[in-house]
């Protein structure tokens, strides 16, 4: 069984601004597989279950992005799920808009939604995908990350969904995430 979460804030107002990256990909990927999110309000989160040989379980947590922890920990408890079958997508500061990059491990990076993971977790090993949304210097950090696309914007984090859509069929049938490291790492 496979858990991927997208990390992201409950609610319209937040619906499409930058900090919701995580949450539109896995709705993405629930489109692909033809699933619906139901609220499981025991696990805090937003969930949807892609049926078949390596069911996987698709997670929005609703603690709000600070919180996350919360609601991933409760996942991986209710489902048994072990840290290595778990994929984290969230949205990257520090990267250029549309730009992804895979890790297995690594610091929370200043992100609070990583940092609740960790936290809950007790670990930093676990698999994630940063898709990057750039920095605006003329904004607060909290005003910007809560902020819409532009409409240029908005068609890279389309075409990067996208990808993550690919390279999500890939990590629920197990391929190696060395080998998805290396195949869209850019």
């Amino acid at each position: 069984m496979k858990v991927i979460v997208g990390l992201g804030n409950p609610g319209d107002e937040y619906r499409l601004t930058r900090h919701n990256v995580g949450f539109m990909t896995v709705d993405e990927i629930a489109k692909k597989h033809h699933v619906d999110f139901k609220l499981d309000a025991k696990l805090k989160a937003f969930i949807a279950i892609i049926p078949g040989v390596n069911k996987t379980i698709l997670v929005k947590p609703v603690t709000y992005m600070n919180l996350s922890g919360e609601a991933v920990s409760a996942v991986l408890r209710y489902y048994k799920v072990e840290i290595d079958d778990l994929l984290v997508i969230y949205d990257d500061l520090d990267l250029d808009v549309g730009k992804l990059r895979l890790r297995q491990s690594g610091s929370a990076g200043g992100h609070n939604g990583i940092k609740s993971l960790i936290a809950h977790l007790k670990t930093q090993d676990f698999k994630r995908v940063r898709i990057g949304i750039s920095r605006n210097k003329m904004m607060n950090v909290a005003d910007y990350v809560l902020s819409k696309f532009s409409e240029d914007d908005m068609a890279l984090i389309n075409q990067a969904k996208a990808k993550v859509v690919d390279l999500s069929f890939e990590f629920i049938k197990d391929v190696s995430f060395h080998k998805l490291m290396s195949q869209y790492n850019q």
